[in-house]
């Protein structure tokens, strides 16, 4: 039986020092203030019907509900995409709306744009940044509650517009909106996340925020069209049917279903696209060798995408495509795709790094939902969409599969798990980090471990090193800061990297695996397809673990503070030994105790967070017959504790 707080105090204090150890010439004033680190956490918005405080959606929870229709046609003389949109927006909140919000992401590339002027990337060194017009709206109109089309003056602001409503949209109304627009698709390397790039075997687009999109109208903001200052999006679930026309050369690639196979494929490849639905291997579909099409005719491709909150697609004259089954849960399965130009050696093997990733996501965390997972080399490096990704033609082998792997992962954050990225996009880039860490670990037996970093600054040391700096940098952004403001020198360091960490840290060194993954994955069931804040997470975790980890969220996201944990002395009390232990900065974590005794025997102690509540410093009673002789705290390097020079105390 654990002794009383009160009771061990008297013990260790009563007890005569056997051994002691002199103090050192100077010890650092501690900065620690356990009222400040252990303060009860605001989590900002009350609980309530919507949003509840364990973490889950509430029995009132809504979220409104747009389905699309787009039909659209690629032009390559002119690099332009032109098409028309219908959107029926269900209205599932308890408010009547008058007004409809819509990205129209593609104005950022205008020369005037919120996007361009915020990144300073409007003029550079060799002169002023390429533009375009942005996405042209020909027409638009609505009609409310099964009355008639009206039509309506978008008022465009950035990269938003506004639709003003003929009349009030009633609670659980519709309303349809159709729009005909076109715009120009930007060039490569200027597009960024979307665009086109030549290439000797034909032009290659990867194509997104191609058509307007709704906002998200939520119970916490009401519309919420952020600009798109080049973080990523915030997006509304639906049903998606969409076809494009392009010259018939053009292998085209999307998200979803595609449904007209037999109108745009020739029997050799449905048949190979057959075989690849069962084969463990991958199967080549198509390769360059092979004739497909005439640039002077046309085909039509139809895509179907179900619980979606976004569709994008590439298409090029110049790709391989391969193919392989996906084995999922429940005896389900779906297909890992690539395509890609001859050209991109390293792809050689992606459809495999595809299959592999997301069969150990779906095993370990949720099921994979879409029909294919698709992976793009093209001008769009490193960017995820709903069941299709755009990474990079050159990159070799092992950043091929860091990046395949991480970029699919965001099938989970933020595609299935939808969090708003304009906001916060620490959850997506974090989180998704923090998953395909795992999976380099696993990934045949470890062939590309360890990931312990982004793909960006893949690292491999130990992480707790590595985040040090970033702790100590006083001008380093706290993870909760707004994406938006947060400069590109501490985007990766803090939204994906400290975010992931602090995952890691709370699975394996605040609650264990045992606690962790169950209520990790609970948070992921509960807010599949819907919109949930930090606060839930926080609210969740807590929930699900019976932990109060406010001192968690305060000490790792809310601030940016630093842990210095030291030894401080042992002494010799009746029935054993105490050791002191202190903590000298601002934030706290478990950690283990090693004591060592005289007899050479050794013994782990396992020391809670709440060791500091009430104090810096504190006597760990350590019973025993044989007197303690050395103790060291973190002795596996576990955690980032800033000057591990005082974590090992052996008595002179």
């Amino acid at each position: 039986m654990r002794l009383p707080t009160i009771a061990r105090a008297a013990l260790l204090i009563a007890g005569p020092v056997l051994t002691a150890a002199a103090p050192p010439p100077s010890v650092p004033a501690s900065r620690y203030d356990p009222r400040e680190a252990f303060a009860p956490f605001d989590f900002g918005p009350s609980a309530n019907a919507v949003r509840s405080g364990s973490g889950l959606p509430g029995p009132a929870y809504w979220q409104n509900h747009p389905d699309y229709t787009i039909q659209a046609t690629l032009d390559p003389a002119t690099h332009s995409i032109r098409g028309t949109v219908e959107i029926r927006y269900t209205n599932n909140s308890p408010d009547s709306l008058d007004v409809l919000w819509l990205q129209l992401d593609q104005n950022i590339y205008r020369p005037d744009s919120r996007g361009t002027l915020s990144s300073g990337v409007g003029a550079r060194g060799n002169g002023i940044t390429p533009s375009t017009a942005g996405m042209m709206l020909d027409s638009a109109e609505v009609a409310v509650g099964g009355g008639r089309f009206v039509s309506v003056q978008p008022l465009v602001s950035d990269t938003r517009a506004q639709l003003r409503l003929p009349t009030l949209l009633a609670s659980r109304g519709q309303a349809i909106v159709r729009i005909a627009y076109h715009y120009t698709v930007p060039q490569d390397p200027w597009g960024g996340r979307t665009g086109w790039m030549p290439n000797p075997g034909g032009d290659i687009y990867s194509v997104a925020q191609w058509y307007p999109r709704m906002a998200v109208y939520d119970d916490i903001r009401g519309w919420d069209p952020l600009p798109y200052l080049q973080q990523e999006f915030y997006l509304e679930y639906g049903d998606f049917d969409y076809s494009l026309t392009l010259p018939a050369n053009y292998v085209v690639a999307g998200s979803g279903e595609l449904v007209n196979e037999a109108q745009v494929l020739p029997a050799a490849m449905r048949a190979r696209l057959a075989q690849a639905r069962n084969s463990d291997r991958t199967v080549m579909i198509r390769s360059t060798a092979e004739p497909f099409g005439s640039p002077s005719a046309e085909r039509t491709w139809h895509f179907r995408m179900h619980d979606s909150r976004d569709v994008a697609f590439a298409a090029s004259p110049a790709f391989d495509w391969d193919a392989a089954r996906i084995n999922l849960p429940g005896g389900r399965s779906a297909l890992a795709e690539s395509v890609y130009p001859p050209e991109a050696t390293a792809w050689n093997r992606s459809t495999e790094y595809m299959k592999d990733a997301v069969e150990r996501y779906s095993a370990k965390w949720y099921p994979y939902p879409w029909p294919a997972a698709i992976n793009v080399a093209g001008p769009a490096a490193g960017m995820e969409y709903p069941g299709i990704v755009f990474d990079d033609i050159t990159s070799p082998p092992k950043p091929t599969f860091w990046i395949a792997a991480h970029e699919i992962g965001h099938s989970w954050f933020p595609m299935i798990v939808g969090f708003n990225e304009r906001r916060d996009a620490w959850m997506d880039e974090g989180f998704n980090t923090f998953i395909d860490v795992y999976e380099s670990d696993e990934f045949n037996h470890g062939e590309y471990a360890p990931k312990r970093d982004s793909e960006y600054a893949p690292g491999g040391g130990n992480p707790v090193d590595e985040i040090l700096p970033i702790l100590a940098d006083p001008d380093a952004p706290p993870i909760l800061t707004r994406a938006d403001s947060v400069i590109e020198k501490y985007r990766h360091p803090v939204t994906y990297f400290k975010s992931a960490l602090g995952l890691v840290l709370l699975r394996e060194q605040i609650l264990g695996p045992e606690r962790f993954d169950p209520a990790f994955r609970r948070f992921i069931v509960a807010w599949a397809f819907k919109h949930p804040k930090p606060a839930d997470f926080f609210r969740m975790m807590q929930s699900e673990t019976g932990e109060d980890l406010g001192w968690w969220w305060r000490g790792w996201y809310a601030n940016n503070w630093q842990l210095d944990l030291a030894v401080t002395g042992i002494r010799q009390v009746p029935g054993g030994s105490a050791v002191r232990v202190e903590t000298r900065d601002k934030l706290v974590m478990p950690v283990t105790l090693r004591v060592t005794f005289a007899d050479g025997t050794r013994r782990d102690i396992r020391l809670p967070a709440e060791t500091w509540i009430r104090q810096a410093a504190t006597d760990v009673p350590v019973p025993g017959a044989s007197p303690a002789v050395r103790a060291e705290l973190d002795p596996d390097h576990k955690i980032p504790d800033r000057d591990r020079s005082n974590n090992l105390f052996q008595p002179r």
